[in-house]
């Protein structure tokens, strides 16, 4: 069960690392981390889409390694 829940813990990683990579770059802290300092705008299309597979992701991983730490 250990090694099931330890191989689901690397899987959502690597998706949740991707998820986030392919995110539109500089958008989220505008011009301190050298982004376009652009008035906020609301996400849309594909942008909509990563952002919420990123919180899917996250969510699911945070429960993978609560269930890690009790087993």
């Amino acid at each position: 069960m250990k090694q099931i829940v330890l191989y689901l813990q690397i899987i959502i990683s690597f998706f949740l690392i991707t998820a986030i990579l392919l995110q539109a770059k500089g958008t989220g802290l505008g011009k301190a981390w050298g982004g376009s300092g652009e008035f906020y705008r609301s996400k849309r299309g594909i942008e909509k889409l990563f952002f919420k597979i990123t919180i899917f992701l996250a969510t699911a991983f945070l429960l993978i390694s609560t269930i890690s730490a009790i087993i």
